[in-house]
């Protein structure tokens, strides 16, 4: 496909967007030209907006239609990234569901941290989507800074719960409790039909917000609350039954992800922790010999490098 001269209008950039920032961000995608943040007048910080002319080559993706939808084909769709904002709540809520499996918590108020803090996290729309559906969700919650949050109780309670095994529910206990301040809960979660493609580039803006913010947030506090030291991750697997009364020879088990990143997650963590779910009829694997569990891991922020390679890796292959 032939390169062309293209003018485009970034909005719900953040608020901490610099000129360097944005090139970086958008150069994999062809050569910036010219690039010009506009400003606020009173606060002399971007409004969130940006105009950009680049050569780079027009793609758009493409979802599968479903079985029961009178369309015999596909659907092209433009993704659009996007900061967290209020009137996300409905679809981000839907998107998270059931993120403590079956439990009756404050998820309401557990999706207005997440929009509470548009400068780190991100979702993913169509462009013009009337409904606004939300496709995807990531952010990253200081557990310290949000302890005294009813939701942020409740999730805790809830994981040491059902969190069994001897040697890593103690290590659990102590990321939740003694080394909160250093922790970060990776809240990630995607529609089931969104391309695998857009992922590195989630997770990239992901990383990159939260070291910006280390730097740009108004007060020493904030600023402090993002330096993460460990990431917590709470995830959904399909397990192979039976696995506990007979492994591979490698000693691993058999495990089906539900997302291509928990896979480089899980062997990056520094332990991990799989539990029973009561809504297996509700999410089942085609393949019934697999059960559904759940997955706690604890992965260290010096891996993160890391895995953001393994994950363009594992997406530029497929």
């Amino acid at each position: 496909m032939s390169k062309s001269l293209t003018q485009l209008f970034v909005s719900r950039l953040s608020s901490f967007t610099t000129n360097e920032r944005f090139k970086k961000l958008f150069s994999p995608f062809g050569s910036i030209t010219e690039a010009r943040l506009v400003m606020d007048s009173r606060t002399q910080r971007p409004k969130g907006k940006k105009s950009t002319s680049n050569n780079m080559t027009s793609k758009s993706d493409q979802i599968e239609a479903s079985d029961d939808e009178d369309f015999d084909g596909v659907i092209q769709a433009d993704f659009v990234f996007f900061d967290p904002k209020p009137d996300d709540f409905h679809g981000v809520k839907a998107l998270l569901k059931i993120y403590l499996d079956d439990k009756h918590w404050d998820l309401s108020g557990f999706v207005d941290l997440i929009l509470g803090q548009p400068t780190v996290g991100t979702v993913i729309k169509i462009e013009d989507d009337e409904e606004n559906t939300i496709w995807s969700i990531v952010s990253a919650l200081n557990l310290y800074r949000y302890k005294e949050h009813k939701c942020i109780v409740e999730l805790k309670e809830y994981l040491l719960k059902v969190c069994h095994e001897k040697d890593s529910s103690s290590n659990l206990r102590l990321l939740l409790n003694e080394e909160a301040h250093n922790v970060g809960l990776l809240v990630s979660k995607h529609n089931t039909c969104l391309p695998d493609k857009l992922l590195p580039h989630l997770y990239d803006g992901l990383f990159d917000e939260i070291s910006w913010a280390t730097e740009d947030e108004p007060t020493a506090e904030l600023r402090k609350s993002f330096g993460f030291k460990y990431y917590l991750i709470i995830c959904q697997i399909g397990k192979l039954k039976g696995t506990n009364r007979k492994k591979k020879q490698n000693n691993e088990e058999e495990i089906l992800y539900r997302k291509p990143e928990d896979e480089i997650f899980h062997k990056l963590s520094l332990w991990s922790i799989t539990y029973p779910l009561n809504t297996e009829q509700l999410l089942t694997f085609e393949d019934k010999s697999y059960k559904l569990m759940g997955l706690v891991m604890a992965v260290e922020a010096n891996k993160i490098p890391v895995f953001r390679r393994q994950l363009h890796s594992l997406i530029d292959e497929s």
